[in-house]
């Protein structure tokens, strides 16, 4: 999949939803005309359950990777020898048990093996081993994403390639992901900087969380009234830009905003630069003259 591709995947979801906002149970505004309707892309087809080819050098092995040995220059029973790596880190290969592979680069499991065949069975073995399943080392995505799923990974993944391998978003999608790590910390990532999703590297078992977009609803004098896709940090000015901006009557004063707070419905003020929460009921108003 080209980064090109990859891009217009995730920055597909949707960026008007239609119908009129209630809050407390009530009606605050009016229902909008017939909102603008994006069609959902077709899903793309479920990842592969393995993610296969060469690790790097540094890539740990560990229980249920699927090992895939060779010993150059011998017969076949040593050609392509597929083994498990069992929970206690062990392999098999060929008359040898008990070898240790959790917890070693394929480097040192090669060299551990042509040492074992070296004692006695073959005189200067030259072993190759590759890792032909990757099991132990993955990543979760769930969520607003087209196919929630377990992600092999190779050590590391960005949060890019991750979301690509679960599909992409859905048409619901908020355009950040929540990443909890195994610590117990988590970090919010926004979405809409593709660079920035493409250098965060995840870590094994990590989690990440597509939320589902929040909306909120503007009415009166802006190009575009309804429900819109909330952003986070988004102030009133980007709320009208995203509205399609003031008509020629609108007005920035006595801007208000209906919302609800811990179940309490309240009318706030707003400026320019004030903040829109999600829910928010957004009324600009025409000039006097």
């Amino acid at each position: 999949m080209t980064s090109k591709n990859v891009f217009l995947l995730l920055m597909a979801p949707v960026l008007l939803v239609g119908g009129a906002l209630r809050a407390a149970g009530q009606s605050v505004a009016p229902a909008p005309a017939a909102p603008i309707q994006i069609a959902d892309q077709t899903p793309m087809p479920a990842p592969p359950v393995f993610a296969a080819g060469p690790p790097p050098a540094s890539y740990v092995i560990g229980p249920q990777d699927v090992l895939k040995i060779s010993v150059v220059d011998e017969g076949p029973e040593m050609q392509n020898q597929s083994a498990v790596v069992g929970a206690d880190g062990l392999i098999s290969f060929w008359a040898l048990r008990n070898i240790a592979a959790g917890g070693k680069t394929l480097r040192e499991v090669q060299d551990r093996i042509a040492a074992m065949l070296a004692d006695g069975y073959i005189k200067n073995p030259v072993v190759r081993a590759e890792i032909d399943k990757y099991k132990s080392q993955y990543v979760t995505i769930v969520g607003e994403v087209r196919t929630p799923s377990r992600i092999p990974m190779m050590a590391s993944k960005s949060l890019l390639e991750a979301l690509a391998d679960a599909g992409g978003q859905s048409g619901q999608a908020a355009n950040e992901a929540e990443v909890s790590h195994t610590s117990g910390s988590k970090e919010m990532i926004d979405l809409r900087d593709v660079q920035a999703a493409q250098a965060y590297l995840l870590k094994d078992g990590d989690v990440v969380l597509v939320p589902k977009a929040q909306t909120f609803y503007i009415n009166g004098e802006v190009h575009n009234q309804g429900a819109l896709v909330w952003q986070r940090n988004m102030t009133l000015s980007q709320a009208v830009t995203l509205a399609g901006g003031l008509t020629d009557r609108g007005t920035y004063r006595n801007a208000e905003a209906t919302r609800v707070d811990k179940g309490k419905t309240t009318v706030v003020k707003l400026k320019e630069q004030s903040p829109v929460m999600p829910e928010d009921v957004i009324t600009i108003n025409k000039r006097i003259f």
